[in-house]
């Protein structure tokens, strides 16, 4: 029976010839955290990348401007998944070769999202690699379904290994016991973010290295999950905050009652804000943190409540 991708991931940390990048050593912002309490929160939303995950480069890349790091990545893919026999002899390595083609689909990709006007669209990275697949199937590509599965679970296999190889990728400090906490509390927690089909099998495999994992469904309110790669576009539009506050509303939640917490103003807080949703800056994170002395200030932006690591939260809410 063929793995699913957390079983996937569990394997792959565990052989002994892989060597994955990490994440640098997190540097905090100087910033005075503004702790004081609030009442009547019933839910509680994170970004992910920068928020709950410290990650190189402070979000989640599909194109990495430093080519050496995408040569190491997708010669690595070739290797891993044996893709060199299906590939076109041209002349050049053949990691070359693949970033040609995959730049290509990535471009396809942002170019021909059919999306309202206004908003942002959100690439899917399983597509790209199923795309890439394909193409190698047309010239004896394999897929050994009885471990990796068909084509759709197999493209997100590839996916998650290549940007495994591509960013290091480690839990926030003091993430599990947040959320432990919160959950003790009975806030109802959900991640609402830009996000793709691996994200939340990162966010389960980073948790697990600071404890033992709750069951999901003690940990997560699943069905409020607002995640961009599902929604087909990310932040800051505006639909994702609409269908967000939607899923909060049928659990008899107002936007008034939730309280998002993350490290970009203007491409996420101050929609947030708009919607009636409290906000909370993480400024725990100087890679991913955006956000200037001005817009803190800026009373129109400006969010209700800053934190420097994740644990204040409970103070909060306390």
């Amino acid at each position: 029976m063929a793995q699913s991708l957390q079983e996937y991931a569990e394997w792959l940390a565990h052989r002994d010839d892989l060597i994955w990048p990490i994440p640098p050593a997190l540097v905090v912002p100087k910033a005075t955290p503004f702790l004081k309490p609030m009442r009547d929160v019933a839910a509680v939303t994170f970004s992910v990348y920068g928020t709950l995950l410290h990650i190189s480069d402070g979000c989640l890349l599909f194109d990495h401007e430093q080519q050496l790091r995408m040569q190491i990545a997708l010669d690595k893919t070739i290797k891993e998944f044996n893709m060199w026999n299906s590939m076109s002899r041209k002349p050049g390595a053949p990691w070359e070769y693949m970033l040609s083609q995959y730049r290509n689909i990535l471009e396809d990709q942002r170019m021909s999202r059919k999306i309202a006007k206004g908003e942002k669209p959100e690439i899917n990275s399983v597509e790209i690699w199923k795309q890439l697949i394909i193409r190698l199937q047309k010239n004896e590509y394999h897929i050994d379904e009885s471990f990796y599965g068909g084509l759709d679970d197999f493209s997100a296999k590839v996916a998650y290994f290549f940007h495994s190889c591509l960013q290091g990728v480690e839990a926030m400090p003091e993430a599990l016991v947040t959320l432990n906490k919160l959950g003790e509390r009975g806030k109802k927690v959900a991640l609402f973010a830009d996000a793709q089909p691996f994200t939340l099998v990162q966010v389960l495999r980073g948790l697990s290295s600071q404890g033992t994992l709750p069951p999901l469904s003690e940990l997560f309110t699943q069905e409020c999950f607002c995640l961009s790669y599902r929604e087909e576009v990310c932040k800051p539009s505006m639909s994702l905050y609409e269908r967000l506050i939607s899923r909060f509303e049928q659990l008899g939640i107002s936007p008034e009652q939730i309280l998002h917490v993350g490290t970009r103003i203007h491409e996420d807080l101050a929609m947030a804000r708009r919607f009636g949703m409290k906000t909370v800056l993480f400024a725990g994170d100087s890679l991913s943190m955006q956000a200037s002395k001005k817009e803190v200030r800026n009373p129109d932006l400006k969010p209700d409540r800053l934190i420097t690591n994740l644990n204040q939260l409970a103070e909060i809410l306390d």
